[in-house]
């Protein structure tokens, strides 16, 4: 990747966001046009254009990623029920080419019955 991406300015503070997670290898943030009441960003420090993009040095770095989702979904109280989800490719969603990964989740959810994450529903 030549050119800075949305996601690059905000970990170089170019840009501001709301920020709910850092560590040196990664940063999380929550969405700014939310598609679920919770909605984070993890955002790796090393620009990786898209998942498959990612060499085989990359697989700590990727589970680090995983892992932090699970950290941020326990300290918004919604670790028993969270999507995760990662666009790969224009066709396939991805609008910003710096791989991310979305924590979505419905803290209402149970209380509602509510089928929004079913597995149905991808």
């Amino acid at each position: 990747m030549t050119e800075a991406t949305l996601f690059t300015r905000i970990i170089d503070r170019e840009i501001p966001a709301d920020i709910v997670y850092e560590d040196e290898f990664c940063i999380v943030i929550n969405d700014i046009s939310p598609q679920a009441p919770v909605h984070m960003l993890v955002i790796p420090r090393k620009p990786i254009a898209r998942l498959a993009d990612a060499e085989d040095n990359d697989k700590p770095l990727l589970g680090h990623l995983m892992w932090v989702a699970g950290e941020v979904a326990r300290q918004a109280g919604v670790a028993d029920a969270f999507r995760l989800v990662v666009n790969n490719g224009q066709a396939a969603g991805q609008t910003i080419f710096h791989l991310h990964l979305h924590v979505l989740a419905d803290p209402q959810a149970d209380s509602r019955g509510s089928e929004t994450f079913s597995e149905s529903n991808l």
